[in-house]
């Protein structure tokens, strides 16, 4: 099986365009997990404070890198700063305490979780990012579910651009406004519930597409995503599955098959709106 597509952020850094979600994966399942998706092929691992499962992530990376004569710099690894440690001193405190968890010495990519606008205090957030950058402790930083103005209060504020800004984003929510914005200004588009938690598989397009590639719904969807640039992070629990989120490179959409799902977009979210969240 081909391996992902590297693409390089604003600041050079390679990632993987696919990567491996662990959103509410359990702690207890969470090396396991990230062990088989290492062993399929995977070499980007996506997890946050929130998720209460850093301790399984980094004990993967750690187990696959002595059992496999790896490089810890052969693995990327993300994490997020969760909404009530969100201001400066907090936020340095916060990524000492996932550093320590994953039991790793730096970071690859680190994200404020969530804007939370009526907190206001995504900027000086991000400003304890970009001192964790300027010390070499995570090698890119960014955001998550920042929509267009939110983006724009901190690029007047401070002085990196974000390297990545992870957004809902599948084919019912296509958010293409904000990833020409993104375009723009040299932002790496992420998607996370890049298949909408499910419920985008059973849409009457995405099963006529996969019945004509003889491929699955998920794999439809994230080729789909791949096409139009986006890093995708689906989430698995079965080694199938998890293998079939990967093998997404042995085919290919038509143009036809691209404006049909594109044609898909309802503006409908599955989660929370970025707005609302604080």
């Amino acid at each position: 099986m081909q391996p992902a597509a590297r693409v390089p952020l604003n600041n050079g850094v390679m990632m993987d365009q696919v990567g491996f979600g662990t959103y509410k994966i359990p702690a207890d399942d969470a090396a396991r997990l990230c062990l088989e998706a290492l062993g399929a092929g995977y070499r980007h691992l996506d997890t946050a404070a929130l998720y209460g499962n850093e301790a399984g992530v980094g004990e993967a990376v750690n187990t696959f890198v002595r059992a496999n004569e790896a490089e810890r710099s052969d693995i990327f690894v993300t994490s997020k700063v969760w909404n009530t440690d969100q201001g400066y001193d907090s936020t340095l405190r916060a990524f000492d305490a996932s550093l320590s968890r994953l039991g790793l010495d730096y970071l690859d990519l680190y994200l404020i979780h969530w804007p939370c606008p009526q907190r206001g205090q995504f900027v000086d957030t991000y400003r304890a990012l970009e001192e964790l950058y300027a010390a070499g402790r995570v090698r890119a930083i960014g955001v998550s579910n920042f929509q267009p103005g939110h983006l724009h209060q901190l690029l007047d504020a401070t002085g990196i651009v974000p390297a990545v800004n992870q957004i809902e984003l599948h084919p019912w929510l296509a958010q293409e406004e904000l990833r020409q914005l993104h375009q723009r200004l040299g932002i790496r588009t992420a998607a996370w519930s890049p298949l909408g938690r499910g419920a985008v598989l059973a849409d009457p397009v995405v099963v006529r597409i996969a019945a004509e590639l003889g491929r699955t719904p998920a794999q439809v969807i994230l080729r789909w995503h791949l096409d139009l640039g986006n890093i995708v992070i689906p989430k698995a629990s079965s080694p199938e599955r998890i293998a079939g989120n990967l093998d997404l490179y042995s085919f290919e959409l038509t143009d036809d098959h691209r404006t049909a799902l594109n044609g898909l977009d309802r503006g409908q979210r599955s989660g929370s709106n970025p707005d609302e969240v604080n």
